[in-house]
């Protein structure tokens, strides 16, 4: 009971005043300063019509505005959405030219149909209205769309009477070949409200729409059609029905429609109260997850269906955590996340099996050391699920707070931090005793986490237990898959003391880093055998030239993060023949890593990326891992160069003298800490260890 007062007591972390909110000078200036220099939102209007111009220019085939726009749509349903908005930011540019404004308006709904199918729900609305204020020849084109795409993103925010109003409104502006679409998302956001009076009306609308020719949007609006029995309190007819579809032929997808037929047949035997049928039902789910094909579905989108595979695995959690099965929810939580990695992928880079494969509980016990304790968590809608493993048993605590609180939390945390505010110390008191208080840590345990949805942003080292912050009594190291970062602890044990560095890119004069060029000559003197490459020489072409050969790596420069597709974050290395030759964390996939033991990002934000559902932050993370590399060092914040310049100097002395990874890291973020100037966590705590947290340099 007294704990639960102690995490209503975190979530006075929301409350604060700016009068509370006092700032730690030095910190705050610090803060200021990285936060004014970071780079430009890519993704504004503004930006996408210059960056549509770009790309028009180096286009060899010109194609029309509308072609381009035709191009966009087909891009955006096969799941390439970096890809729809270069082809809609030209069409976009191309309308500006001519000031055509229908072509305007159809670039505009077409940017917020991928911004939204991307989880970009800001954006899918932004651009939607601007879509609608553009006059367009046939306004049933771009209006029913448009209003579509805000009710869409109304119903993912869990506003479903805001959500009806704007599908009503689309279904008034639509084509009768659009109609049912509209109609049929309406329907499930009818359900999703639960009043009576909406269920009522989805029924009743449910019986007008016509049965879809094409097999998969049928057995999507059969799907529906159990969701209502669900809704109207009929769990047995919705579980004969689910039944009834996993029996079903769907084409090549069969399986896929049959996994979610099992899934709603566990939601079913919930309600039902029969907690064994869930059980079982849920696992007859899991097991067709692997035999699925990874690939984007727009017709759940164009139904307004939002599910993905993740909300299975989040039945499984729940159900077998209800069920005090504790190590099978740990191995589904784990399970779901290689699936992740597999959906965010989607076929257009090869994974070693290695990337996609699961250790189970076992396993894992065996490969820890007595000293090591994997923390994992799992964000559910209404609560937090972690485990602590350690080499002898598996315990699980259930810490009562709603996915939603959650991430308002973290932001709220990060925002203390990021902006040098001296209430980030008691925010990280909070957030420790909340999130780690329960479960009885020892002082010198090292820490490996693996965090889920929210907490993938959250600096775990920068929490605070009994008064020190996490640093100072645990080493501490990140996982995206304690799956992944035992296999490749497994794998690369020790490695040559040999280095490679990149600094200071030369782009153009704002995106100079002086302080990366010193940074770079000073860690090389740890490493007689290195080779480094500094402005211009620090390009694309050489890195690909030596990735596969280079145990160490780091690379000082600025990184971008791509929010709409994560294999599109790139890393800004210097021009090649007079035009930008960024490296994309997709061209990361595809090189030879394997001898590559750590890379380290000594970026703004080179951590940072597009939180799959179920999984970790995708870009960086996941390519330079999934690529063969074992160890990944990254920034979750804008760093200072001063703090920046302590903590890789001692990280890698700590390297060379033999230390472990993760206790090198260790010592880095404690020499800033211990620094006065610079004791405030925005100055020490940015980076993350990110996979093998054992690995040591030396022969």
């Amino acid at each position: 009971m007294g704990w639960a007062l102690g995490w209503a007591g975190v979530v006075l972390l929301t409350q604060l005043s700016p009068a509370q909110a006092q700032e730690g000078p030095s910190a705050e200036a610090a803060a200021s300063k990285m936060e004014q220099a970071r780079l430009a939102d890519t993704d504004t209007l503004l930006a996408l019509t210059s960056e549509g111009a770009v790309l028009y220019g180096q286009d060899n085939v010109k194609l029309s505005g509308y072609q381009y726009c035709s191009q966009a749509v087909a891009l955006a349903e096969s799941g390439e959405f970096r890809q729809s908005v270069r082809a809609a930011s030209k069409a976009l540019h191309l309308a500006n030219t001519t000031n055509d404004p229908n072509l305007r308006a159809m670039a505009n709904r077409d940017l917020a149909i991928v911004y939204s199918y991307s989880g970009q729900l800001e954006k899918a609305e932004q651009f939607a209205r601007e879509a609608l204020k553009s006059e367009a020849r046939d306004p049933k084109l771009v209006v029913g769309p448009a209003q579509k795409v805000i009710g869409d993103v109304r119903t993912r925010r869990g506003d479903y009477e805001g959500a009806i109003l704007s599908y009503d409104e689309a279904l008034a502006n639509s084509s009768p070949r659009y109609a049912p679409l509209v109609q049929a998302s309406l329907v499930n956001a009818l359900i999703e409200s639960g009043t009576p009076t909406n269920t009522q009306r989805a029924r009743e609308l449910f019986g007008t729409l016509p049965q879809p020719k094409d097999a998969p949007l049928a057995a999507q609006l059969d799907r529906t059609r159990a969701r209502l029995l669900l809704a109207e309190n009929k769990p047995a007819e919705a579980r004969d029905l689910y039944r009834a579809l996993a029996a079903r032929q769907v084409g090549a997808d069969s399986g896929y429609y049959q996994l979610w037929a099992w899934d709603g047949v566990a939601r079913s035997e919930v309600a039902l109260g029969q907690k064994q049928a869930a059980a079982e039902a849920v696992g007859r789910a899991l097991e067709g997850v692997d035999k699925v094909r990874a690939k984007f579905r727009s017709e759940e989108f164009k139904m307004g269906l939002f599910s993905d595979l993740q909300s299975v695995f989040e039945r499984g959690v729940s159900i077998y955590s209800d069920a005090g099965d504790s190590a099978r929810a740990f191995e589904v939580s784990e399970h779901s996340r290689s699936r992740a990695l597999l959906d965010a992928v989607r076929g257009r880079a090869k994974l070693s099996e290695q990337a996609s494969a699961t250790v189970d509980l076992a396993t894992l016990q065996r490969t820890l050391a007595p000293d090591e304790r994997v923390v994992q968590f799992h964000s559910l809608p209404d609560r937090l699920m972690v485990w602590v493993v350690s080499p002898a048993g598996i315990e699980s605590k259930t810490i009562p707070v709603k996915r939603e609180e959650l991430t308002e939390l973290v932001e709220t945390f990060r925002n203390t931090i990021v902006r040098g505010r001296r209430t980030a110390i008691t925010n990280a008191d909070k957030l420790g005793a909340a999130l780690l208080g329960p479960l009885n840590l020892q002082a010198g345990q090292r820490l490996v986490i693996v965090p889920h949805g929210p907490l993938h942003y959250l600096p775990f080292q920068a929490l605070r237990l009994n008064g020190r912050y996490v640093i100072e009594t645990h080493p501490v190291a990140v996982a995206p898959s304690i799956s992944i970062a035992v296999q490749l602890a497994q794998r690369t044990p020790r490695v040559n003391a040999t280095l490679t560095a990149f600094g200071n890119p030369r782009i153009e004069d704002k995106y100079d880093l002086p302080g990366a060029e010193s940074e770079v000559k000073q860690l090389a003197q740890y490493f007689p055998s290195n080779s480094v490459y500094m402005g211009a020489a620090a390009t694309k072409t050489q890195f690909r030239d030596v990735a596969a050969r280079s145990p160490l790596m780091h690379v000082a420069a600025h990184a971008e993060a791509d929010e709409v597709d994560p294999l599109y974050s790139r890393i800004l290395l210097a021009n090649e023949g007079g035009k930008q030759n960024f490296l994309e964390a997709h061209e990361i996939l595809e090189m030879p890593m394997q001898g590559t033991a750590l890379v380290t990002l000594s970026a703004c934000e080179s951590g940072l990326g597009r939180i799959a559902q179920g999984d970790e932050v995708l870009g960086f993370t996941r390519s330079f891992l999934s690529a063969g590399s074992s160890s990944l060092i990254a920034s979750l914040w804008p760093v200072s160069d001063d703090a920046t310049a302590v903590l890789m100097s001692t990280l890698y002395g700590e390297l060379a003298k033999g230390r472990d990874l993760q206790k090198a890291m260790q010592a880095g973020q404690l020499a800033v800490l211990k620094d006065p100037k610079m004791s405030h966590p925005f100055f020490w705590a940015p980076f993350n260890l990110i996979g093998n947290w054992r690995l040591t340099v030396g022969s």
